[in-house]
């Protein structure tokens, strides 16, 4: 008995020491965090509609129109940028033509008259054998006077001279002036057509190889004639070369000239038809057509020259055709010449770069050649630079003083 109660015992402090470990360790774990309180939610304020506040409004002072100050440039308080003025062109006035190769005759004979003094020395010798007589040949062949041309003037100059007996410096000078006019020539027309009879405008048709100053040319050749109270449209046909109608149209601005041009690359018998139809139509003195000197296209050059002439022609007959030639290129300029006189029928030359290196005796040659005269030439790199030719000037600057 005593043991049964003993075991009871035992089982009651075995449980009560269990008891007591289970409720040990669930304290010591820690408790959920307890579920949070719901927030006080409020409705968003509206947002604002067009033409609403986005604050609520509040009552304040309000200011009319006329007590705010406002800021400088205007109602609205934005400064506007006016668009830059584009200033036109200041027009100049061109040097007038009257006597303007007599005015440049000094720049020329600096430069030229070695052709004179060296005939001058060789003539002045007491004794002209057969050997002073080839070299005045040489001296006039250098010139670039031309193989025929110095054969007739050194058998003008055996016979004078033969005749003249004593010659002083004075009848030496007279007597080379004489034979070196009767070669340039005083009885030939030099004037540029630009004034037809029976109609307006006069058309002028310039034409050359890139590098011989053409559309430098055809800039200074409208100086001279808005120089003359003429007035010009030029057309810019020259549509194959990087900037060309660009170059022209600052020539025709600086003198008030309006200038027709097309698209690059374009074709140039269409502007050259354009800019006759605007000259008729604004009622212009003269159109100047500056042509292709070289194309970039399967084209020739003298197809396309030809073309061009052929357009214009529907408008009115050319006046002129004027071929630029460069003046320093001797025997290469008369090769090019002919090329041009085949296909459109040249009635004038335009001698460039007459200065410097230049030698004046090419006048002679490339009217022998052609059978057209040389009407104006070019002295310098100035714009008034261009002078209708005059023979007696010219060769008074050969020969010199």
């Amino acid at each position: 008995m005593e043991t049964v109660i003993l075991a009871v015992v035992i089982a009651v402090v075995v449980l009560a020491v269990l008891g007591g470990l289970v409720v040990g360790s669930r304290r010591k774990k820690p408790l959920p965090p307890p579920p949070p309180a719901a927030p006080d939610i409020t409705a968003p304020p509206a947002e604002p509609h067009v033409g609403d506040e986005a604050e609520t409004p509040r009552d304040e002072p309000r200011r009319t129109i006329e007590e705010v100050d406002l800021p400088d440039g205007g109602p609205t308080g934005v400064a506007v940028e006016e668009p830059p003025v584009v200033e036109a062109p200041e027009i100049e006035i061109p040097e007038p033509t009257a006597g303007r190769l007599v005015r440049l005759r000094a720049r020329l004979s600096r430069s030229q008259n070695a052709l004179g003094k060296g005939l001058l020395t060789l003539l002045s010798r007491e004794h002209l054998d057969d050997d002073t007589w080839e070299e005045v040949e040489d001296t006039l062949l250098t010139a670039d006077v031309g193989v025929l041309p110095t054969q007739e003037l050194v058998d003008r100059l055996r016979e004078r001279v033969k005749v003249l007996g004593t010659r002083t410096p004075v009848e030496l000078r007279g007597l080379l002036r004489e034979e070196l006019l009767k070669l340039v020539g005083t009885d030939v027309d030099r004037t540029v057509k630009t004034e037809p009879e029976d109609r307006k405008p006069g058309i002028v048709m310039v034409v050359g190889v890139n590098g011989t100053g053409k559309t430098t040319t055809t800039g200074k050749l409208a100086r001279v004639l808005v120089a003359d109270g003429r007035t010009v449209v030029l057309g810019a046909a020259d549509t194959f070369r990087a900037a060309a109608a660009d170059q022209l149209q600052t020539w025709g601005e600086r003198v008030g000239a309006h200038t027709v041009r097309g698209p690059e690359a374009g074709d140039p018998a269409s502007v050259a038809f354009d800019a006759v139809k605007e000259g008729k139509e604004m009622g212009v003195d003269v159109v100047l057509i500056d042509t292709a000197g070289r194309l970039h296209t399967k084209t020739g050059l003298m197809d396309e020259l030809g073309k061009v002439k052929r357009v214009v022609e529907k408008h009115a007959p050319l006046d002129e055709v004027l071929l630029v030639l460069d003046a320093t290129t001797g025997q290469n300029g008369l090769v090019q010449a002919r090329v041009f006189a085949e296909v459109v029928d040249i009635t004038g030359i335009v001698l460039t770069k007459l200065d410097g290196t230049a030698k004046g005796g090419i006048v002679v040659a490339v009217q022998r050649e052609l059978g057209v005269p040389v009407k104006l030439i070019g002295l310098g790199e100035g714009a008034d630079d261009l002078a209708p030719f005059e023979p007696e000037a010219f060769v008074d600057a050969l020969i010199g003083e």
